[in-house]
């Protein structure tokens, strides 16, 4: 019973829509009739509001932080569990018809409650990528793949499976990018 409630609330807290929240609040705006019409933090940058954008960041996080951390000292045989619902929850929302966010920041809220490690690794593999690239879903994909291999160099390899899960999700959920990508048509990304 406990697995099916912790499932349950971790993904109705990655269900909760911020993107499309704040921008209705702050900006008048439906953020799925703007640009990609994702409800992600990078698509809400491209609404022209820097600060609207950062908060949907950083609430994105903080929705996978927040379970994920209470099963992790309460029920650690379910983290993984947790994790999952939390991420299937942001890029699958009930809310929304099943049609959310590309999950980047709810995994990055994830790594940080599981290991700051893993987070760390993950934003400097961003941040290298998108210093040379511009591209936000470039370096998307390439730090959520520099997880499972980061655990492959520490010989740690009872957590790969979930990672690599995960990095195919994020592939899967960046499906679109990649031909983008693949075109020479993708986006660069305003961060600052």
């Amino acid at each position: 019973m406990d697995v099916l409630i912790i499932g349950i609330i971790s993904y109705l807290m990655g269900s909760i829509p911020f993107g499309l929240i704040l921008t209705k609040v702050f900006l008048k705006k439906n953020i799925r009739k703007i640009g990609s019409g994702n409800i992600g933090a990078t698509n809400v940058l491209r609404a022209g509001n820097k600060i609207v954008g950062y908060a949907t960041l950083i609430f994105d996080i903080l929705k996978a932080i927040a379970p994920v951390i209470y099963v992790k000292f309460n029920f650690p045989d379910f983290l993984y569990i947790s994790s999952l619902c939390v991420f299937l929850g942001h890029i699958f929302p009930i809310w929304l018809k099943f049609k959310g966010g590309k999950g980047v920041a709810a995994y990055l809220g994830i790594l940080f409650a599981i290991n700051i490690f893993l987070g760390l690794v993950f934003i400097i593999a961003w941040l290298i990528i998108f210093a040379i690239s511009r591209f936000s879903s470039l370096s998307s994909l390439i730090a959520s793949a520099s997880i499972p291999i980061y655990l492959i160099i520490l010989t740690n390899y009872d957590q790969i499976v979930f990672y690599t899960i995960m990095f195919v999700l994020i592939f899967f959920t960046h499906r679109e990018n990649i031909k983008r990508l693949k075109n020479k048509e993708e986006t660069k990304t305003k961060i600052y």
